[in-house]
């Protein structure tokens, strides 16, 4: 298993944020976590949703859309895990 952190970076407060990251493998299967790296004790800070683009017919493209649910800016980490 290979991981890492694709992105990096800030979500102003009550916003939803979309990226994109291209070139993957389409053989490699693909795990993609969001986790705050602020501290905000008491309830959830992000939801993220996932969708997957056949860009080619060697590469997939992933679109993230990162929601900050909490009423401050929150920084975050967006991970991957390739399992195969």
């Amino acid at each position: 298993m290979q991981v890492g952190t694709q992105y990096t970076g800030t979500l102003a407060a009550a916003s939803t944020t979309a990226l994109f990251t291209h070139s993957w493998n389409p053989a490699s299967h693909v795990v993609w976590t969001v986790v705050p790296i602020t501290p905000g004790p008491g309830a959830a800070q992000v939801e993220w949703t996932v969708k997957v683009q056949r860009a080619s017919a060697t590469a997939l493209t992933y679109h993230l859309a990162i929601t900050n649910l909490s009423a401050a800016a929150v920084d975050v980490e967006v991970r991957y895990a390739i399992l195969s």
